[in-house]
């Protein structure tokens, strides 16, 4: 095939290179963001004692589904082993495969940290992607709220290694033990707890009201609806309690869970950011077992309306509790300011007519200059150099290799 055949052939080929929806190239400044971020983050977690793992793209359902939600199940793509015929999942979630990994080689309290690329069948969001860049912290083998305590911790030095305010996060707290518990003391049938969590996420109110004034004890469902935290009112877990019926008041797993949620807004105020508290927050309601908590970018900061962070408890195995968090690292790239490289191209007519001798001081010269934190180019061509470049790399009488900046005379 001629060259200008196979050139023919490309161009129709460039016709039908279109990414799917919900993917897209990472490219230049980007990518070279994204590396930078994925060093400095993962640099914050090890230096705070979570170890490092790298689970493997792809498992057997089995054990990467064994106890996954029906979100996760149609988020996960399948596939069939061809070696054995077995169906595999692309994981769209590693938090599972953390957990595989505790269980076979954790004991005592253990810290995990990842990053990894993730697939799910649907983005998160109008214009999310499907293949997130998603790095996250676990807690195993601790069950209190001091686990939460420490998470949000470490995500505010997270943002602070990338220079990020404070005041432009704002953390979203509930407590998915406090429905759980409701609905127990009250009968509640699946079919009621089902159409209940409709309504929370619809934000509905008038048929919640609706719905609950037909039901027995129907006003603590009611109540969680309306239960938010002020912006200049000091968490407390009376200001919960005193609204529920005296069964809820009295029973300890509410007592607690609602001390939890006061510890845990008191302790993000004094970490600098907002709070609110939504104990309606059920989305991970058959896969939580405690706290949860959403971390979003203020609206002053940014046009992004999904979370920025997702995290709570679980159970992990039989009698193993675990908290965590994950975040998609390319959420955080317009956040990111790259230092502006110095570009430095060597002079091709003095490379092509140099000696041996000078070539060997070249290289010399060559990694000094990129030791310094520059980049030399090496050109092939006359032609092959970069629109933009600082300096020309080339033979001096007197000095051998040297630079002249690009301006100078």
């Amino acid at each position: 095939m001629s060259a200008c055949t196979a050139s023919t052939s490309l161009q129709t080929h460039a016709q039908n290179w279109l990414l799917p929806d919900g993917v897209a190239d990472v490219l230049f400044k980007d990518a070279q963001k994204q590396e930078s971020l994925r060093d400095a983050l993962l640099f914050v977690l090890t230096a705070h004692g979570y170890r490092l793992v790298s689970p493997p793209l792809i498992e057997y359902t089995e054990t990467l589904l064994g106890g996954a939600n029906e979100d996760l199940k149609r988020q996960t793509f399948k596939i069939v082993d061809q070696l054995t015929g077995r169906t595999m999942g692309v994981r769209a979630d590693i938090t599972p495969q953390i957990t595989r990994i505790d269980a076979q080689h954790g004991t005592g309290v253990a810290r995990y940290c990842y990053i990894g690329q993730v697939l799910k069948t649907l983005p998160n969001g109008l214009f999310g992607l499907r293949t997130p860049l998603q790095l996250g912290a676990e807690i195993f083998g601790v069950g209190d709220v001091g686990v939460e305590l420490s998470l949000l911790e470490l995500i505010t030095a997270l943002t602070d290694e990338i220079g990020m305010s404070r005041r432009d996060l704002h953390v979203d707290v509930g407590h998915v033990a406090i429905f759980e518990r409701l609905t127990q003391l009250h009968g509640l049938d699946e079919a009621a707890c089902e159409q209940l969590m409709a309504l929370y996420n619809k934000k509905d109110l008038p048929a919640l009201q609706a719905f609950c004034a037909d039901m027995p004890d129907g006003a603590d469902f009611l109540v969680l609806a309306k239960h938010n935290l002020a912006q200049d009112a000091t968490p407390d877990a009376n200001n919960l309690l005193v609204k529920l019926s005296k069964k809820a008041q009295n029973d300890q797993i509410i007592i607690d869970a609602a001390k939890d949620l006061a510890t845990l807004g008191a302790h993000i105020r004094a970490l600098g950011m907002t709070v609110s508290v939504d104990v309606t927050e059920l989305s991970g309601y058959h896969y939580h077992t405690g706290i949860v908590f959403n971390v979003y970018l203020n609206q002053s900061s940014t046009t992004q309306t999904q979370p920025l962070v997702r995290g709570g408890r679980f159970c992990a195995t039989v009698g193993r509790q675990a908290s965590g968090f994950s975040m998609d690292i390319n959420r955080l790239l317009e956040f990111v300011e790259l230092q502006e490289d110095t570009i430095i191209v060597v002079d091709f007519e003095d490379l092509a007519n140099s000696t041996e001798t000078q070539k060997e001081d070249l290289t010399t010269q060559i990694k000094t200059l990129q030791d310094e934190g520059c980049v030399v180019i090496k050109p092939l061509s006359a032609d092959d150099r970069p629109a933009q470049i600082d300096g020309v790399l080339h033979l001096d009488d007197a000095d051998g290799w040297a630079v002249r900046l690009v301006g100078d005379d």
